[in-house]
């Protein structure tokens, strides 16, 4: 039953990849310089780390989409290439994939709690977390639509959904964590302005999915799965405003000096 979850994961794992190689480029300051970070590797480092975690899950997505598409046929049956993917094992593949993959999902959180912006340094130890059950409920919420209605599916779709509840949980847990630690004057901007409106629409929208998905049980079945898609649909939604209210919400904790000043004296 596990085996559509496998094909949709490894087609979307590396799509979703693709483009972050090259966004990494283009946001560093000489973006022709970038092979010089391939250089060396320093474990002190958060932007040495991530590259290399960059790295090594695009790698493992390319050798998981690869295998898939030789499973599907794509890339021929009797050719070379076709036969010596195949001798690729599948809990190999996985196994190499989860270490980058984990690491992946919770380094945004870790990289702006390494800075001194004053939002993100006054939560530095929850934003991994947080950003890690994000990542966890917008992949099983992405799977989940993507499995569609078919029957054969049931099982698939029905595991996803637990580990999207168990993930939404602990988001919604950390999102009220992180206002309420933020105080007054470091998390106005959770509060205040466009950031605050993306920040309560990001916590909104985790509490209706999660209420969404504990709907759909008490309804007849034929209904449940157009509910859960809803729940998906709006947990995806939660999860890009919750990256939108927390970057552009920790630039302008940057440029408000009371937010500095409170950041200084803590570390006084």
């Amino acid at each position: 039953w596990a085996r559509p979850v496998v094909r949709a994961g490894r087609y979307l794992a590396f799509l979703a990849v693709l483009p972050g190689p090259l966004l990494l480029i283009v946001d560093l300051g000489r973006p022709e310089r970038f092979h010089h970070m391939l250089r060396v590797v320093k474990l002190r480092s958060p932007m040495s780390l991530g590259v290399w975690g960059l790295i090594g899950f695009s790698l493992t997505a390319f050798a998981n989409a690869l295998r898939q598409a030789s499973d599907d046929g794509l890339l021929g049956r009797t050719n070379r290439l076709a036969r010596l993917l195949r001798w690729l094992p599948d809990r190999g593949l996985a196994a190499a994939s989860a270490l980058p993959a984990f690491f992946l999902a919770g380094y945004t959180g870790v990289l702006l709690g390494a800075t001194a912006v004053p939002l993100w340094a006054r939560n530095a130890l929850l934003l991994g977390p947080l950003f890690l059950c994000s990542a966890l409920s917008s992949a099983a919420a992405a799977l989940s639509l993507l499995l569609g209605h078919q029957g054969k599916t049931a099982h698939a779709r029905q595991a996803l959904e637990r580990v999207e509840r168990v993930a939404l949980t602990g988001e919604l847990v950390l999102l009220e964590t992180i206002q309420q630690r933020s105080g007054p004057v470091v998390g106005r901007p959770l509060r205040d302005g466009l950031e605050g409106q993306a920040y309560t629409g990001a916590c909104a929208g985790t509490a209706l999915a999660l209420a969404l998905h504990a709907l759909a049980h008490l309804l007849p079945r034929r209904w449940r799965r157009p509910v859960t898609a809803v729940a998906s649909l709006v947990a995806l939604a939660g999860a890009f405003l919750l990256r939108a209210a927390l970057v552009f919400g920790g630039r302008r904790s940057a440029d408000d000096p009371a937010a500095t000043f409170a950041i200084t004296r803590e570390s006084n």
